[in-house]
């Protein structure tokens, strides 16, 4: 149990490495030996200001120090984690040389050493095992010759047969392939215990290294033969050439067979008879002459590999993967050299596990960059081809269909983007640059990752919302399903429509940027104080929004309406809180602020009037004139604009005596806007109708009046008409008026 005695013991012994320098000078200057005990020394410290500040700052000071120390693996940033990771693989790879160069040291050194006593084991070693490589590689060859005949009689058969009857020939030139190997393999063991073991009948691990590099090897060899028989066209399941089955085999197998034969026979004797350091050296070499080999195969297939993955571009696709396609095209040959060099760089800082790690890598990165592919694929196809709304929906919401294919391309670019990011991690993952997944296990991951989902929930709900307004605004604008929407309506929607967007917009970027941590508050301020500065200084706009307000109101105008602003006037096409859109009768477009609208002038605003003023001769009957204006409304009402007339025809009578004609005036009233159609067809049937009557409507002309005597007669006008003179230009007559 801990007393009271012993927890101040232990504080005490704390503040003896928490003394400042100056008590310990003081202590060092006394002449004579003090002693102290625990109890004195606390409360000395306790005791003296100076001396408890100190300790205080001296135990936050190593309080500090040690979080910064043992602070967690999980928190390590992504950058920091890919810098440890790469000085490990730095210091490795100087390890891994120092190493190479002690084996070629060593190598060189077992070459040249003039006293060759030291590796007489050696060299029985060798001879034995050549002895067993050569009956080894001999029974083979022997046995491949044998089992050619077999093999070929199998290719014949199997031209022009069936999928299935072609696999059992495959399956069984393999067999007979698999039984070659096995039986040289037995031929090797029993000369490495008959012949070369002698009486004891026994093999030492130097032979058993050779036959068992051999069973890997040409078993590698058999499928690879499986998949490209350069020899036997009609059993290759693969669908390449003759030139190109025979080029890639003689490649892969020497590649294979150095590769094996070095790691598993000939590095294992230098490791046990010679050292490991020369048994590196070895396998260093041998694996820079594969990526030599590599290299070289690669640059010497750049241009057919680049055609084969350019053609499907080259016909004019344009899908995911013709255009990723098209992007390797010019880069596969650096990415595939880039490939191997890392191979050997992983291999160089990891000799024991690099093979299942490569593997294993290279697994992972093929899984990750096919899932990708094959995501974006099908999201892609079925924005394309699988986004169509059924003929209802579409009936009732016809702008929805084009409004999702007009926001899916901007999604697809955001989701390829993404899944582009996703791919590159993951392959980071496999390969050990980064530790993702522990970043984000971590309370820093936790709290990024979260703080971005939060953010594109947000704007998938914002999405939602203005679609679904959009929609419910479209739906209630369709003449089509439900109560036609009137002019204030159309005006008022759209209005809305504008101001929701508009707030929903800046609403749903202030939550995304404060869930990524942005501080919207300084924001909300500045949009405040520009708000400000705009009312100061943009005083035409000002005076604009507070116009729009009150036209808005007083409900003026409306869109479709037709109207006179000024010296303009046509149909409002578009009506915002600032401004409004006039389409004129010659299809001009005029954008006019609220604020330079001093009147305003609407045509159709609850009713309309056709005013039709006829002019008559002065000789005509007014009664039959108003007679014949009634007819003509007869006939109107009996045509298609009945239904545009709302009450019966107003007749006014003679309104003006004109120069040449004396004016009669009715008028007919319509539905708003429809006194345009009704009166163009009202003016033919007036025509109509006086033409019969044999009613003149006049053209302005001239009455010439020679005045009159006292008796009340007019003098009479006299036209005399004279011959032309020669004089005179022929097509010019000239008519003499002589009054007499």
């Amino acid at each position: 149990m801990i007393t009271l005695r012993h927890l101040v013991s232990l504080l005490a012994l704390l503040a003896l490495f928490a003394l400042p320098p100056a008590a310990e000078a003081q202590e060092n200057d006394q002449s004579t030996p003090q002693t102290v005990t625990g109890v004195d020394e606390l409360i000395r410290i306790l005791e003296s200001e100076e001396a408890r500040t100190a300790l205080l700052t001296r135990l936050k000071t190593e309080a500090a120090t040690q979080a910064s120390t043992d602070q967690p693996s999980g928190e390590a940033t992504i950058a920091r984690q890919v810098a440890e990771q790469t000085r490990a693989a730095a210091e490795q790879i100087v390890a891994g040389g120092s190493t190479v160069w002690t084996g070629l040291v060593a190598l060189a050194a077992m070459i040249t050493d003039p006293d060759p006593g030291d590796y007489t084991a050696l060299r029985s070693i060798i001879l034995n095992v050549v002895l067993v490589a050569a009956g080894l590689f001999a029974s083979f060859l022997v046995l491949r010759i044998l089992v050619h005949p077999l093999q070929r009689s199998f290719d014949n058969r199997a031209a022009g047969r069936h999928w299935f009857v072609k696999a059992i020939y495959v399956l069984v030139a393999t067999v007979s392939d698999v039984v070659t190997v096995a039986l040289a393999w037995g031929v090797g063991y029993f000369l490495a215990l008959q012949v070369v073991g002698g009486v004891t009948g026994q093999m030492d691990i130097n032979q058993t290294l050779l036959l068992n590099a051999f069973l890997l090897v040409e078993m590698i060899k058999v499928t690879m033969r499986l998949l490209l028989h350069a020899r036997f066209p009609n059993l290759r399941p693969i669908p390449v050439s003759d030139t190109s089955a025979a080029y890639w085999y003689f490649w892969l197998a020497r590649i294979v067979s150095l590769i094996g034969y070095a790691f598993m026979f000939v590095a294992p004797i230098m490791a046990t008879n010679v050292s490991e350091s020369a048994a590196q050296a070895v396998r260093v070499l041998v694996m820079f002459t594969a990526l030599v080999i590599g290299v070289v195969i690669i640059l010497q297939n750049q241009d057919r590999v680049r055609h084969t993955l350019s053609s499907r571009a080259a016909q004019g696709r344009s899908d995911f993967i013709s255009r990723s396609s098209a992007l390797l095209a010019g880069i596969w040959h650096l990415l595939a050299i880039a490939y191997l060099f890392a191979i050997v760089l992983v291999w160089l800082v990891n000799p024991s596990g690099a093979l299942p790690y490569m593997m294993a890598a290279t697994l992972k990165s093929i899984v990750a960059i096919v899932v990708g592919g094959l995501v974006t694929v099908f999201i892609g196809r079925f924005a394309n081809a699988g986004l169509r709304l059924p003929d209802d929906l579409r009936a009732r919401l016809p702008a929805l269909e084009a409004r999702l294919k007009a926001f899916v391309p901007r999604v697809m670019q955001i989701i390829r983007v993404i899944v582009t990011f996703g791919v590159m991690i993951a392959i980071a993952q496999a390969w050990g640059l980064i530790d993702f997944l522990g970043w984000l296990a971590s309370d820093s991951g936790q709290r990024v990752s979260g703080s971005t989902l939060a953010a594109l929930i947000i704007l998938l709900f914002g999405f939602v919302a203005y679609l679904a307004v959009s929609s419910w605004v479209e739906y209630r604008l369709n003449p089509q399903f439900g109560t036609i929407p009137t002019s204030r309506e159309k005006t008022l929607l759209s209005l809305f429509q504008n101001a929701f967007t508009i707030a929903l917009v800046v609403l749903v970027t202030m939550l995304a940027l404060a869930q990524i941590g942005v501080n919207i508050a300084p924001l909300l301020a500045g949009a405040g104080v520009l708000g400000l500065a705009i009312g100061f200084g943009a005083q035409k706009l000002v005076q604009d929004i507070i116009t729009g307000v009150f036209i808005q109101l007083e409900n003026v105008m409306n869109e479709g309406d037709v109207v006179s602003l000024g010296n303009v006037s046509g149909v409002v096409e578009r009506l915002t809180i600032r401004s409004v859109s006039i389409r004129s009768l010659d299809g001009t477009l005029h954008l006019i602020p609220f604020s330079s609208v001093d009147t305003v002038s609407n045509m159709m605003k609850g009713f309309s009037y056709h005013v039709a003023e006829i002019g008559v001769a002065y000789r005509e009957d007014i009664a039959e004139v108003k007679e014949a204006m009634h007819e003509a409304f007869d006939l109107l009402m009996q045509s298609e604009w009945r239904e545009m007339i709302v009450d019966k025809l107003d007749m006014h009578g003679v309104t003006a005596f004109g120069d040449s004609a004396v004016m009669v005036r009715a008028r007919i009233k319509t539905v708003p806007g429809g006194h345009w159609a009704t009166g163009r067809a009202y003016n033919e049937l007036i025509k109509q109708v006086f033409d019969r009557r044999g009613i003149e409507i006049p053209f302005p002309h001239v009455t010439l009046y020679m005045g009159e005597d006292k008796a009340g007669m007019s003098p009479p006008l006299r036209v005399k008409n004279e011959v032309q003179s020669e004089s005179r230009s022929a097509d010019r007559p000239v008519l003499i008026t002589d009054a007499e």
